[in-house]
């Protein structure tokens, strides 16, 4: 338990690993504040009204001093995985700004989470990330632990999804060599409560500890127990010495979830050996039992069998620019703005409507022309976008910030309005909005899809598939209301 009044700041906290942190700290007493340049993302969570939320940037700076101010202890779960562009020097600039803005606010210690990647060897450009925003913090003037784990196995994160869909979609697969590199998975409760006890370490604790779950394995095996884990037959793993890096991601792509472009550093950290060498961090601080491997998998299914997902590797929210104007904006600052709206009168009540509505997407697909919907998402996946198969969440609520399928959760209203920003590339960004309302004693159901274009190629893409808005759009509200009747009756 932590000292009493203990003050802890998280960075990520809409991420995969901040967000289930969080709680973790409230639970072992800790007092908790969180950093985001987005703090409506944190809105929903179940735990808001028992954190203190600050707007910042770890990058530019905004915010840090202040929200650094009496710390006691501070998390960066701050990393560029899946983004693209010049990702190295952005997290190294996040580094050095937080190390710097913690010097200056007295912060208590720093700990952060890395990848586990073999010394001396040549790292992928991710790895090799890691690395230095490892080194770069603990260059600081505060005390830094850092953490570095491998492939983390819990329900919703990047690596576990990979794992899942390969080996439940494929009886037969054939893999790179690196399914034979050893790596040493832990269990996502093994990593925060790890997190947790890295505070209790003696106060100028500066140094790196790597943690790892009680079993090493190559990936075959893991596909294999896991198969078993969870009822399948034993797959049939063949190598071939030909699949790049970037070939195996865009395979990982077509088949599962992850897209490419997170798909492409989680397959190069397999290439190289992830083992634990000593575990000193159970020596000092951790008298637990390690989850193994199939216990690990038996949760995680269990978790995602009950709709109890607390976050997801897709929590964190696509790279996009903070400066396109918003479709709320009273007066639309942002030029051309290309609207498709549609409207009809529902014979349900208008909580029926919008049952509906919340549970759009993800295995109840989008109430229209599924081809066209398909179709537009392999597109996307082809040019390096998110694809269409992320899901959502939860099967029937959402929050602000969840990612559901090619959309993000931009507003919810609860019983009147789901804004949804698409995350697909574009030329330009793009809206689309579904709501209901009681008019004139009547239920009506709204739906408005919103194009902001970008130059000539924002202009022309509008114009390509307007003709194809009839069959998408009109088709999705008249299912949508056609559903919501046909539950009324039940």
């Amino acid at each position: 338990m932590a000292e009493p009044g203990r003050l802890a700041l998280v960075t990520g906290a809409s991420g995969y690993i901040g967000g289930r942190l969080v709680p973790e700290l409230l639970e072992s007493g800790y007092r908790v504040r969180c950093l985001a340049r987005s703090p409506e993302k944190l809105r929903d969570h179940p735990w808001r009204e028992r954190v203190e939320v600050v707007r910042g940037d770890v990058v530019s700076g905004e915010g840090l001093v202040e929200a650094l101010n009496g710390v006691d202890v501070a998390y960066y779960l701050v990393h560029s995985m899946g983004k693209g562009g010049d990702f190295e020097s952005t997290d190294a600039q996040g580094a050095r700004t937080f190390a710097r803005a913690a010097g200056e606010a007295d912060a208590g210690r720093v700990v952060y989470l890395g990848g586990l990647a073999p010394q001396g060897q040549e790292l992928s450009a991710h790895m090799a990330s890691r690395k230095e925003v490892a080194d770069l913090l603990q260059a600081g003037p505060v005390p830094t632990v850092v953490l570095r784990a491998a492939v983390i196995l819990g329900s919703g994160s990047a690596s576990f999804e990979m794992l899942r869909h390969l080996t439940e979609r494929l009886p037969a697969m054939t893999t790179p060599r690196w399914v034979h590199s050893r790596v040493q998975p832990i269990a996502v409760r093994d990593v925060l409560r790890l997190l947790v006890l890295a505070d209790t370490l003696p106060a100028d604790t500066d140094r790196t500890f790597d943690i790892g779950g009680p079993e090493v394995l190559d990936y075959t095996e893991m596909i294999q127990r896991f198969a078993a884990e969870a009822g399948l037959a034993r797959r049939l793993v063949l190598p071939v010495p030909v699949l790049s890096p970037g070939l195996s991601s865009l395979w990982v792509g077509l088949i599962t979830p992850v897209p490419p472009a997170v798909a492409r550093p989680l397959v190069e950290s397999l290439r190289h050996d992830a083992v634990v060498e000593q575990d000193e961090l159970s020596d000092l601080v951790d008298d637990h039992e390690r989850i193994g491997f199939d216990r690990a998998v038996a949760l995680a299914l269990r978790r995602i069998d009950e709709d109890r997902v607390d976050t997801r590797w897709s929590s964190a929210a696509w790279p996009s620019a903070p400066s396109d104007p918003l479709p709320t904006d009273p007066d639309w600052s942002g030029g051309s703005l290309y609207t498709d709206r549609r409207a009809r009168v529902v014979d349900a009540p208008a909580e029926d409507v919008w049952r509906v509505i919340e549970g759009i997407g993800g295995r109840r697909g989008w109430y229209s022309w599924p081809l066209a919907w398909a179709a537009r998402g392999w597109i996307d996946l082809a040019v390096g976008g998110v694809g269409p198969r992320r899901g959502r969440r939860d099967p029937r609520r959402l929050r602000v910030g969840d990612s559901l399928d090619s959309w993000r959760v931009e507003e919810i209203v609860p019983g009147r309005l789901l804004r949804l920003r698409a995350e697909m590339r574009l030329p330009g960004p793009a809206w689309l909005e579904l709501g209901v309302a009681r008019v004139g004693g009547r239920t009506v159901y709204h739906q408005r899809a919103l194009f902001h274009p970008r130059g000539l190629p924002g202009h022309l893409y509008w114009w390509a598939v307007t003709p194809f808005h009839g069959v998408v759009f009109g088709s999705m509200a008249a299912n949508i209301a056609a559903r919501a009747e046909h539950d009324a009756v039940k």
